[in-house]
């Protein structure tokens, strides 16, 4: 991001996602170790934490992330355990508090993102997400906006839609829902050129259906005022 350009966290790029229609993992915000306690019975163990700061995108690294936290002692330590980690890894990070999230049911994990290109308009990207994305450069680029069936087909290009499918026995999970975000994606950079990228990481496809775990975008602060 420059100079220029505004980094919203899961956090902010939630409503714009929601907007859309892209079905969202329910989250609530907490800024202290008795909310963070509080906010994980009422999302219902077992949870997950995820640091809340403009100043740090890869939460997993600086320790910022907390998977099958199972009751409110565990959701308070972990609270505080997060801040530790991440003051260590980022002193100078602003730090806002958590997100709490219900874990998610197993699912394949699939990254679909949007950048602007400066020749092609607002490139639309898919492939594996999670951990997978920077391991496996298995991406299929297509330029907003698109149709269901052109989503359908870019998806079909790649080593996740094999996996989608179903293989080895496998329960197939929803890629139509899959194809659907990727069109509402290119939607969104069509209508809102102030935002200059977008990445729901990881999309979590599902037999039925799909849940975005984690998102970011950046805006550009020339086209957003």
């Amino acid at each position: 991001a420059s100079a220029d350009s505004v980094v919203l966290g899961e956090t902010q790029t939630r409503p714009l996602l929601a907007a859309y229609g892209i079905p969202l993992v329910a989250a609530e915000t907490a800024s202290s170790q008795d909310e963070a306690a509080h906010k994980a019975a009422v999302v219902g163990f077992p949870v997950a934490m995820k640091i809340i700061s403009p100043d740090i995108l890869h939460k997993s690294d600086s320790g910022g992330i907390r998977l099958g936290i199972h009751n409110e002692q565990e959701a308070w330590n972990s609270y505080q355990q997060i801040m530790d980690s991440v003051r260590e890894h980022h002193p100078a990070a602003r730090l806002y508090g958590v997100l709490v999230e219900p874990m998610a049911p197993a699912g394949i994990e699939v990254i679909v993102g949007m950048k602007r290109d400066p020749n092609f308009g607002p490139l639309l990207m898919f492939g594996l997400g999670g951990i997978y994305v920077e391991l496996f450069k298995d991406i299929a680029f297509r330029v907003a906006p698109i149709s269901l069936v052109e989503a359908e087909k870019m998806i079909m290009e790649t080593a996740a839609g094999t996996l989608l499918q179903g293989t080895r026995g496998a329960q197939p999970s929803d890629l139509h829902a899959v194809a659907e975000v990727i069109q509402k994606i290119g939607d969104l950079a069509i209508n809102h050129p102030g935002v200059a990228e977008i990445e729901i990481n990881p999309l979590l496809a599902l037999p039925h259906g799909v849940l975005a775990l984690d998102a970011r975008a950046i805006l550009e602060k020339s086209a957003n005022q």
